[in-house]
């Protein structure tokens, strides 16, 4: 089993920065794959950005996505925030023969005043 931990959400004014984190423990060897998505209320999940350099078109040149395997942690650098960023912030992971994520943390709130 692995655990996910998100971090770092919070109320931002439009372009601003917020940095979140995501802690993994447990079983990571068997991790071949890890993401952020989004669900903002009344809207389906998305895919915000995967490990390595794939990103939703929504967010390409404002998010970057990062991870320190030292940390074991998975970072989500959002810059030049708009007010539908807004939304829970999910940290995922897949095992090596998952198509979607079968792990996932609680989520951290994001909200972008205008």
């Amino acid at each position: 089993q692995v655990q996910l931990v998100e971090s770092g959400g919070g109320l931002v004014q439009a372009g601003g920065s917020l940095r979140l984190s995501c802690a993994a423990s447990g079983s990571i060897r068997s991790i071949n794959a890890m993401g952020w998505y989004r669900q903002a209320p009344g809207k389906e999940r998305e895919v915000v950005a995967y490990i390595t350099n794939n990103y939703a078109d929504s967010v390409k040149g404002r998010f970057t996505i990062a991870g320190d395997l030292a940390k074991n942690t998975l970072y989500l650098q959002m810059n030049s925030l708009k007010p539908e960023d807004t939304a829970m912030y999910y940290c995922a992971a897949r095992d090596e023969g998952y198509s979607d994520p079968n792990y996932w943390g609680q989520g951290t709130q994001v909200t972008v005043s205008s």
